[in-house]
């Protein structure tokens, strides 16, 4: 793409900046217009790849794949916030792995002594997890080295970016009133950070369509433990009962986390939908739209294979102009 090409991205979370890298890195002169820099959302993330509860699948797979390739090579440069980690997930129900599991490094069944009091099964594997301050702090350095620039503004519909012939819309729960998408819903998530009571490997429960979660991903110094997913919620209001039940969630799996110094809370609410949106559209002034949005829990887990898909729409549409 040509570095004339002036392109819009609506959006600062994990999609928008991801996404904005990558139309950057092409040629693109890219914009970005948010509320918040980075997106609060995505800021509350754990974050640990693995395409959870997301649909369509074959495009998941897709894109959570190309995303797990790029997340291995940044995982060798420190600076980025991502590490690759060993860890279990375990089930208190003899659950079988799902199937993205089983392809991962490391990959095996637990023994009956690796899982905690009260858990039937569970496996062991290697996987990117994410500090995502610091990598949303390397998304925006990448992207200002690219030439990119960002704004910090409110929009009141995707029309109020212009000028622009060509728009990704990356807003997240944004999307509900900007485009607007009525099937769009949000899901409460917080997460509790706390110091590291010496914690190198990851923890997390298979709790399927469960509100309440129990995870925990340590990041040198600091442990995110998890957490909430409340359907329809969408207050980012600290929760300080919700806060107490992850905290003894944890320290139950592992009782050193009952002792470490609580740091901050985070929340975000989920842009959920029945399939994540990754399209093209015209609008009734000529405007090229791409949707990148929707994409629940896993919008790390998906950010650089739907920024690819973004940026060939965008690509596959300058080809078929005159």
């Amino acid at each position: 793409m040509k570095r004339e090409v002036r392109v819009v991205v609506v959006g600062a979370g994990v999609a928008g900046l991801t996404t904005a890298v990558v139309l950057a890195e092409v040629g693109a002169l890219v914009h970005v217009i948010a509320e918040q820099v980075p997106g609060v959302t995505s800021l509350a993330a754990g974050a640990m790849w693995g395409p959870y509860l997301v649909e369509p699948k074959d495009k998941v797979d897709q894109w959570g794949q190309r995303s797990l390739e790029i997340f291995r090579r940044l995982a060798e440069d420190p600076s980025t916030g991502v590490r690759l980690t060993s860890g279990i997930e375990a089930s208190r129900t003899a659950e079988a792995p799902p199937e993205w599991a089983t392809t991962l490094p490391g990959f095996r069944p637990c023994e009956p002594a690796e899982l905690p009091a009260g858990f039937l099964a569970g496996y062991r594997f290697t996987v990117p997890l994410i500090d995502m301050p610091t990598y949303l702090a390397y998304l925006l350095r990448r992207l200002d080295a690219a030439g990119g620039t960002v704004e910090r503004r409110r929009l009141v519909s995707l029309a109020d970016a212009g000028p622009a012939a060509l728009i990704v819309n990356c807003t997240g729960l944004g999307a509900q009133e900007l485009v607007p998408d009525h099937d769009l819903r949000p899901i409460r998530g917080q997460h509790v950070v706390v110091t590291n009571p010496g914690l190198t490997e990851f923890f997390s429960e298979d709790t399927g369509l469960s509100q309440d979660l129990l995870c925990f991903y340590p990041h040198g110094d600091t442990v995110v433990l998890g957490g909430t997913a409340l359907d329809g919620e969408g207050s980012l209001a600290p929760d300080e009962k919700a806060a107490a039940g992850i905290l003894a969630r944890c320290a139950e799996v592992e009782p050193r986390l009952a002792k470490a110094r609580v740091l901050e809370h985070r929340l975000g609410a989920r842009p959920t939908r029945a399939m994540v949106r990754v399209e093209a559209e015209r609008a009734e002034d000529g405007t090229v739209v791409v949707h990148n949005y929707g994409h629940g829990g896993a919008g790390v887990t998906l950010s650089w294979g739907c920024a690819e898909e973004a940026a060939s729409l965008l690509a596959a549409d300058r080809a078929d102009r005159p």
